[in-house]
């Protein structure tokens, strides 16, 4: 796929960086990007070598939601377009928060309307402390209803009420109270505190991490039953027994450093 809206590099580490850029429009989705960022998401996903995501953008703002033009078409679309094109919106937010590694979200500016649904779908986020945020839908008379299971996992349903139906704008001080992002840091100390929490990762077994993540995914909200001992014995049984659960248990015993190399799949 050719790219015009996004950038994708990756780096010796591993670690990949999806750029949203379309900074003369303050990154704002359209039909193309929301296509573009849509592969970028599955092809992390489907590349073993890919250790983390960083999501980060160009410009002064985050992103700032959907683009006027792209609204100007969805206004005279009918219920079946809408239908069609809200599904491929919500297809790549799941594709983001599918991604099976660790992903970041880079704030550097303001973040409106679907763009808190990027933030919310990342498992960290690190923003700007001058950063704003705010669920702009309800001013034009919209919802935020494709992003809203991922804003809801991440805030809470209580607060979540309140900004879907207020479209108050919050600072990056209450994003952090509120479980929206992870950091609240200034704009020179991002990419320093993104690396520090990269640092930490990728030291750690590529499979284990995955599991990790995935384990949150299975866990959350399930009752404390016998199903659920069994289910979560089974999986530190296996890894225990897999090359890189042998490895790092060998390299502990050892004194050593794990040598990863080779080991996950």
């Amino acid at each position: 796929m050719q790219l015009h809206n996004i950038g994708i590099e990756t780096d010796a580490r591993g670690v990949m960086t999806i750029t949203l850029d379309r900074a003369e429009k303050h990154n704002a989705f359209n039909s193309e990007m929301i296509a573009e960022l849509t592969y970028a998401f599955q092809q992390a996903n489907l590349n073993p070598t890919v250790r983390a995501v960083v999501l980060a953008s160009t410009g002064k703002s985050f992103c700032a939601g959907a683009d006027i033009h792209w609204m100007r078409e969805m206004a005279s679309f009918s219920y079946e377009q809408n239908q069609q094109d809200a599904q491929q919106l919500a297809t790549m937010f799941k594709a983001l928060y599918d991604i099976n590694v660790l992903t970041i979200a880079r704030v550097q500016g303001a973040a409106f309307g679907g763009a808190i649904g990027l933030i919310a779908c990342c498992d960290i986020a690190v923003a700007n402390k001058m950063s704003k945020f705010c669920l702009s839908e309800v001013k034009i008379g919209l919802v935020p209803a494709t992003i809203s299971p991922y804003v809801i996992a991440a805030m809470g349903a209580r607060v979540a009420k309140r900004y879907f139906m207020t479209a108050e704008a919050f600072s990056s001080r209450r994003a952090r109270r509120l479980g929206l992002i992870s950091e609240a840091v200034s704009e020179d100390s991002l990419d320093s505190t993104i690396d520090d929490i990269l640092v930490h990762v990728l030291k750690n077994g590529p499979q284990a991490v995955r599991l990790s993540k995935q384990l949150v995914e299975h866990i959350h909200d399930k009752p404390i039953d016998d199903a659920l001992l069994k289910h979560t014995s089974d999986i530190i049984a296996q890894v225990r027994v897999s090359a890189e659960g042998q490895e790092g248990l060998g390299a502990f015993l050892d004194k050593r450093s794990p040598d990863w190399t080779g080991v996950s799949s």
